[in-house]
């Protein structure tokens, strides 16, 4: 019986392990791929184009990077699940409900939504009920709205085609581009706030929490009821949210620096 190396495929093999590389690197060009995988660079060309074609890879504005596409984005387990990040992220979720005193949740990015991966309640008497495991539109939530921030324009145009976004949605602006500008006002300030989009009656905040690339990003988020949840109220609970944040440098887990 033949060895398992008598049957790869090596074109297979070689596009395989150019997604394997797209797990820790945010972009690649040609020449990095081509370098790291031992391969010519017109084999990596062809590579990166034939996922760039089944949408695993997209092409970056200067036309010479590529970056993980929506369908490699999609796949996997994300960020958040695993038992060493949880314990880390569980100490950032204590301290985070101290301060701020409303209900607090870490939330992940899959594809164009994102998952509710823990989190603490407020012990106020009103206060928003913690759903581990929930999914909300990305882009309809404070927390979503700043993962999609920490991609790149190409990567978020490819995960939302078309201009008009879900209609079903109550996102107020409604458009891409509308999304875009937003988006690019979040990586100014370093923090996304949500105005009763997700759930009428409810006001949330969002900071980075951890995360070097887009495979292991998560948000930080705080979320109140409307009264207890004014634009400045929210404000404030960003920085707080960010002291929070910071638990995970002593922890040897840098977070996302502010405003990169």
């Amino acid at each position: 019986m033949g060895t398992t190396q008598d049957y790869t495929i090596e074109s297979l093999d070689t596009g395989l392990r150019l997604m394997r590389l797209f797990l820790t690197h945010d972009s690649l060009t040609v020449s990095e791929a081509a370098v790291r995988l031992s391969v010519g660079r017109s084999t990596a060309h062809r590579v990166l184009s034939t996922l760039e074609g089944r949408g695993f890879a997209i092409r970056d504005s200067s036309g010479r990077g590529y970056s993980p596409g929506p369908e490699l984005v999609r796949l996997g387990r994300p960020a958040g699940f695993g038992t060493g990040v949880r314990e880390q992220v569980g100490a950032v979720l204590d301290d985070a409900v101290r301060r701020t005193g409303e209900t607090v949740q870490s939330a992940a990015l899959i594809g164009d939504r994102i998952v509710v991966t823990d989190g603490r309640e407020s012990p106020h008497p009103v206060r928003v009920v913690l759903e581990p495991g929930r999914t909300h539109p990305a882009h309809a939530t404070s927390g979503g709205r700043m993962l999609l921030s920490r991609m790149t324009t190409e990567q978020v145009c490819a995960l939302y085609p078309q201009e008009r976004l879900d209609e079903d949605t109550p996102y107020p602006a409604g458009s891409r581009s509308a999304l875009l500008d937003e988006l690019a006002e979040i990586r100014a300030c370093g923090y996304a706030l949500s105005r009763g989009e997700s759930a009428p009656g409810m006001n949330t905040v969002a900071v980075p929490l951890t995360g070097s690339s887009w495979r292991d990003r998560l948000a930080l988020m705080a979320c109140a009821p409307a009264d207890r949840g004014d634009d400045a109220a929210l404000v404030r609970r960003a920085e707080e949210l960010r002291r929070s944040a910071a638990l995970l440098s002593a922890a040897g887990r840098p977070p996302v620096p502010h405003g990169s």
